[in-house]
């Protein structure tokens, strides 16, 4: 459990560290490869029959039913790959050898699916155990000296790190004060309240744990917007409101508890900016955002390389880092229609998967739509679709939805993303143009980058956000403001 900045819970435990072997990370492409070409057509809801040439009809005679239903229905693609590798594979067999080849492919689902009075539903947990709820255990307010609700500096010296290259007192997000309780929350008004939540088990691979600790060290976070000439720090009253504890033998536990802080943080007021930690952490922190303001009332922009949008596909558990966003449309938290997805690409999803989110009403922008129409088309719809529909604007932001030349750090990284250029004046817009109520900022993995520029230009996409909401407070209404001393030299 991590032990949060000034003392939130009774006590740390042992982080546990888990490796992702090469070949587990293999299973796992090839996993994503599979449902892409199969379609994943039982998840998309529709029906799909596969015509194969009648020179084959010979040696599908002695198929049952059930097995020929199973042939036509397309679900051998998932072995085969695409139809024209299951006519090859058909092609090269005998009517027997056929007939033994399907009924092989029926038994490998049929032994995938959940057995009852087999398999174990779920992995009861040791409630007798007198540490059952250590691991989040609040920090009884006797155990610290008595002082007044309210947010409180860290900093030693006057001038705090972002003003000066050699640092003072304890790094925290935006070189923030210290808020530990939603009663510091309110006595200091916050308008953010910046916490962080190192889970990072909803992932094949381990290392997004360590991004809280990256972005408070980094500098880039705090600090005036030269392109507005607006200073979030002096418009915005924004805290560090420590981490949040995680299980770090359960994502499922983890992200009960990351739900009721970030529902905690929301409930005072204040926007929660969630720092991860992996894309699993979408789930809980929407739900809290509407727990508190409403199912159905919140729209979410979701910057990622990836669709997220996985169903019973990719498994059991429903609460991975490929999953949040199909749970949250499942649970009715948030509307098809009101969420829209930008910098799509690469092999994962496939073609049934966009059918399925354009049956939900999802809107996305790939990077195959910004070369078709260009950068600037794709932002104005983008930036027009967060508008509608939603009272409130929720932001989540995987780093990976860069292109990797920024964001070496990231575990699942993909070629042809973003430009860090490109990403800061949306990011400033979507925030400036919206009431936003909540953002998270995830997958950020310290140990992949050797350099600093992930977590640099994590804190910069950050910054950004702070920016634009720090305009609307302050009554900047002209779309896409720009200083004229930072455009013009008169």
């Amino acid at each position: 459990m991590p032990a949060a900045l000034g003392g939130r819970y009774a006590r740390p435990s042992v982080h546990g560290e888990y490796a992702m072997t090469w070949y587990r990370r293999s299973l796992a492409l090839l996993l994503f490869a599979s449902v892409a070409a199969a379609g994943a057509a039982a998840v998309a809801g529709e029906d799909v029959v596969l015509r194969l040439p009648t020179s084959l009809a010979p040696r599908l005679e002695r198929l049952s039913p059930q097995q020929r239903q199973f042939l036509d229905g397309g679900q051998a693609l998932q072995f085969a790959g695409s139809r024209a590798r299951l006519v090859q594979a058909l092609e090269g067999r005998s009517a027997e050898e056929v007939e033994a080849y399907v009924a092989g492919m029926m038994s490998v689902l049929e032994a995938a699916r959940f057995q009852p009075g087999v398999d174990q539903a779920s992995i009861p947990l040791n409630t007798d155990s007198p540490t059952f709820n250590q691991w989040k255990t609040r920090r009884p307010r006797a155990f610290d000296p008595e002082r007044k609700p309210g947010p409180f500096s860290l900093h030693r010296y006057v001038y705090s790190p972002s003003r000066l290259p050699w640092g003072s007192g304890i790094p925290t997000f935006a070189d923030a004060p210290v808020a530990l309780t939603p009663e510091d929350l309110r006595a200091g008004k916050v308008d953010v309240a910046f916490v962080g939540a190192p889970l990072d088990m909803g992932t094949g691979w381990r290392g997004a744990k360590h991004g809280p600790l990256a972005l408070r060290a980094m500098s880039g976070l705090a600090g005036n917007d030269m392109g507005t000439m607006v200073n979030p720090g002096e418009v915005l009253n924004i805290v560090d409101y420590g981490d949040i504890a995680v299980d770090n033998m359960s994502t499922e536990r983890s992200v009960g508890h990351v739900r009721e802080m970030v529902r905690e943080i929301a409930q005072t007021g204040a926007i929660p900016f969630v720092i991860g930690g992996d894309h699993s952490l979408e789930y809980p922190n929407v739900a809290a955002i509407t727990d508190v303001y409403g199912k159905g009332k919140v729209g979410v922009v979701h910057f990622d390389a990836h669709y997220d949008a996985a169903g019973p596909e990719l498994g059991a558990h429903l609460i991975s880092h490929g999953q949040p966003i199909y749970r949250l449309i499942q649970e009715g938290h948030v509307r098809g229609r009101n969420y829209i997805q930008v910098g799509l690409r690469g092999e994962w999803p496939g073609p049934e998967a966009f059918k399925w989110m354009r049956g939900q009403g999802l809107r996305y922008h790939s990077m195959a739509e910004v070369e078709k129409r260009g950068w600037q088309e794709v932002m104005k719809r983008a930036l027009a679709e967060a508008r509608e529909g939603s009272e409130y604007l929720y932001i989540s932001f995987d780093i990976d939805v860069l292109d990797p030349v920024f964001t070496t750090g990231t575990g699942t990284p993909v070629p042809g993303g973003l430009m860090i250029r490109e990403a800061l004046p949306l990011v400033r817009r979507l925030c400036a143009e919206n009431k936003v109520v909540g953002f998270d900022l995830v997958e950020v993995a310290p140990v992949l980058d050797s350099t600093y520029k992930t977590a640099l230009n994590a804190n910069y996409i950050l910054n950004a956000c702070l920016a634009g909401i720090a305009m609307r407070r302050q009554g900047i209404t002209e779309e896409n403001y720009l200083s004229p001393l930072a455009t013009e030299h008169d």
